[in-house]
């Protein structure tokens, strides 16, 4: 057995999220019933780098599994591309060392979420359609409070499993792309369930003159999710790249 990774990518519009559920369609389900399959349905496990929510998208996804010299050749994109669901893409396979893990490797994830403001009915499935007014001198300088290592409870969903709500962030800015688009763009060592959409929702209400930019300080600084503002929807929302 050796251990491969798999940079793929996927829309998460039909999905559950990443992680397999029961009952639910995930995307880490189809790539394992098709690599099973191959494998004569003998079962196959893959590790992820992470978890997406349901309805989000991923451009940029790795993933390890071991497999045998039987199910691994040079066809084997081309096999699983065919078996997997149109809109799962596997691009590239590379044999890494046998302790190399997906998940707890990954230095840096980025997160792109897109925004709209002009009626677009091309770009409603990737992009939030947001005509309200926006000041983005505002909310850029409000992503000033989110850089550095530090308890983002208040932008967590309620009630997950893991041990601690400290995450570094080492970029969180907004790109202004066209006169009606827009994305908002973070970077970190990890993130918290709903943690970016909850961001962004914060930051729109700041955009909107709800709330001041520095009150977004206020809102980490209580460490409660009801501080925050509402999470935005998950389709606009893009897991963009892992850094190793």
């Amino acid at each position: 057995m050796n251990r491969y990774t798999f940079e793929i990518s996927y829309n998460g519009k039909e999905y559950f999220g990443w992680q397999r559920q029961p009952r639910q369609n995930s995307v880490q389900q189809e790539i394992e019933d098709a690599l099973t399959k191959l494998n004569r349905n003998e079962k196959i496990s893959i590790v992820g780098c992470g978890r997406t929510d349901s309805g989000v998208h991923a451009k940029r996804y790795i993933l390890h599994v071991d497999l045998t010299d039987q199910i691994y050749n040079v066809n084997l994109i081309s096999k699983l591309n065919k078996m997997l669901p149109k809109d799962i893409v596997v691009h590239q396979i590379q044999q890494v060392d046998k302790d190399f893990h997906a998940r707890f490797d990954a230095k840096n994830r980025t997160y792109r979420y897109f925004i709209h403001q002009q009626k677009d009915g091309f770009n409603t499935d990737f992009s939030l359609y947001f005509p309200s007014q926006l000041d983005l001198k505002a909310m850029q300088d409000a992503c000033q409070y989110l850089m550095g290592k530090q308890d983002f409870t208040s932008l967590s969903k309620l009630h997950t499993d893991v041990k601690t709500n400290i995450c570094e962030i080492t970029l969180a800015h907004w790109v202004k792309t066209s006169e009606n688009e827009m994305y908002f763009e973070i970077t970190a060592n990890r993130f918290l369930r709903n943690m970016v959409r909850a961001t962004v929702g914060t930051l729109i209400e700041i955009g909107e003159g709800k709330i001041k930019p520095e009150d977004f300080k206020t809102i980490l600084e209580e460490k409660d999710r009801g501080a925050a503002k509402a999470s935005v929807p998950a389709h606009a929302l893009f897991l963009w790249d892992i850094e190793y």
